[in-house]
């Protein structure tokens, strides 16, 4: 019995003693409480594909990233992009062409080096076009599904600002007969990062 009286303070002491430890192991995460989220704009100049002239266009794109926490290791940098751009500037004479596009889906940036961060992803959503129809007045507009994979990279410039620097191939599926319509371009602008550390 004097062996029980000694034994439970014994085990219960021990297991204190574990669960301290254990709570002593926690690393304090230098993001934690920040939000995952980064919003940017940025000047886009595109060829659209359009006719055999194949005209470049300028306009605006709005980016903004969520990145998806507490997921494996090998998953960081995983998140989630949505995009949307509206090419409006600089028409070529005669055409009076716009593209505007809303985009989202799955983007993977790569987390080191420590100021650069290169990315890829895959977005998908709606486009929009308007253009001059002399032959049928009454079609001057359409929408299609939008499909473009992209490449880029966000390169710290000062604070929690980068500066972005992406190419994307978009598929207008058929808008014309058979044929996709495939416009493509680069976009360069200025990222903010609510989350990322400058240190």
């Amino acid at each position: 019995m004097q062996s029980r009286l000694i034994l439970v303070p014994l085990v219960a002491s021990i297991l204190v003693a574990a669960a301290s430890m254990v709570s002593a192991q926690v690393a304090y995460e230098a993001r934690e409480g920040k939000v995952p989220l980064a919003v940017g704009l940025g000047v886009s100049d595109f060829s659209l594909d359009w006719g055999t002239s194949d005209p470049r266009q300028e306009g605006i794109t709005l980016w903004v990233d969520w990145r998806i926490s507490h997921v494996p290791r090998v998953l960081h940098g995983l998140g989630i992009e949505m995009e949307g751009r509206d090419l409006n500037l600089n028409n070529a004479p005669g055409l009076g062409i716009r593209h505007d596009t809303l985009l989202g889906g799955p983007i993977y940036q790569w987390q080191h080096p420590k100021k650069i961060w290169p990315y890829a992803k895959y977005v998908l959503g709606i486009g929009s076009i308007d253009f001059k129809n002399t032959a049928n007045p009454s079609y001057q507009h359409d929408t299609r599904a939008v499909f473009a994979p992209a490449v880029g990279v966000d390169v710290l410039a000062v604070n929690r600002f980068s500066v972005r620097a992406e190419y994307e191939y978009q598929f207008w599926h058929q808008i014309f007969g058979p044929r996709d319509l495939n416009p493509q371009g680069f976009t360069i602008g200025a990222v903010y990062d609510f989350q990322r550390s400058t240190r």
